[in-house]
């Protein structure tokens, strides 16, 4: 089963536990462009609060251990045996992060709405503004559904696996680094910017395509595979579109936000 969903299904899905996850690096808040207009039924899920530890020494958006994480997707109306589909405004950037934690923690179907909020308002379907309310749901966390990866591992897939570096060329390539305190990136990784997964609408690309790009970075049948980031967000993307073109991936969790936390940690460039 594709972990993704068109708006026009979407739309014809009886009874569906709908997330929406847009948030935006600096801003403005995701909760003032839900109030603005939602998928009806949407309940507003907080990138920061609901699908992160707080930020420290693990990175900017660390794992949050279950209980947490159960008690937030419960208060969203989230339980283990009613489908969830996040979205985000276009891209699936942030919804692939809501999508990974839930399978994560042991949720059996989520999808990710591919294209989006715009996706759904380009087929013309209504939207809803102000908030909404939603019965508990009885989701259980259990952590274990996705393989993911230490800083020691991370560095070791990458001299004996395909390590993908989620993030945008040039700062893999140390040119320029606009959030972390050190820019480059971890040894033997190899440059796999998320945009590259996606078209000009946001949609993912289809998975022959997909499977083309990442088995010509490596990621080949035999190989491990892991991915990472700034803070593991947009890194969940990566490891989203590789399931989509079929392959598994770990997801290096605290990403380059924790791996510059231990000043002996090698940085390479270029």
């Amino acid at each position: 089963m594709s972990p993704l969903i068109t708006a026009s299904d979407l739309a014809g899905l009886a009874d569906a536990t709908v997330l929406d996850v847009r948030w935006k690096l600096g801003g403005p808040p995701g909760i003032d462009s839900y109030r603005e207009g939602h998928i009806p039924g949407a309940v507003f899920c907080d990138l920061d609060t609901d699908l992160a530890a707080p930020a420290g020494a693990g990175g900017r958006h660390p794992l949050p251990s279950a209980e947490p994480f159960q008690e937030a997707m419960r208060r969203l109306g989230v339980s283990g045996s009613r489908t969830v589909v996040v979205y985000d405004e276009a891209d699936s950037t942030i919804a692939a992060r809501a999508w990974w934690m839930l399978r994560h923690f042991g949720h059996p179907d989520v999808r990710v709405l591919d294209g989006g909020l715009r996706a759904w308002t380009a087929e013309g379907l209504p939207v809803d503004k102000g908030g909404q309310t939603t019965s508990p749901g009885d989701f259980t966390a259990r952590p274990g559904g996705m393989p993911v990866l230490e800083a020691a591992q991370a560095l070791e897939l990458a001299s004996d696996g395909v390590l993908m570096d989620a993030r945008a060329a040039e700062r893999y390539r140390g040119e320029v680094e606009p959030i972390d305190p050190v820019a480059g990136h971890i040894p033997g990784a190899v440059s796999a910017p998320t945009s590259d997964n996606v078209d000009p609408a946001g949609r993912f690309h289809l998975p022959d395509f997909l499977r083309e790009r990442f088995n010509t970075l490596g990621a080949v049948p035999g190989v491990r595979v892991g991915a990472y980031c700034g803070s593991g967000v947009t890194a969940a993307h990566e490891v989203l579109a590789l399931e989509v073109a079929g392959i598994p991936a770990a997801l290096y969790v605290g990403s380059w936000s924790n791996w510059v936390t231990d000043s002996s940690r090698p940085v390479a460039t270029g």
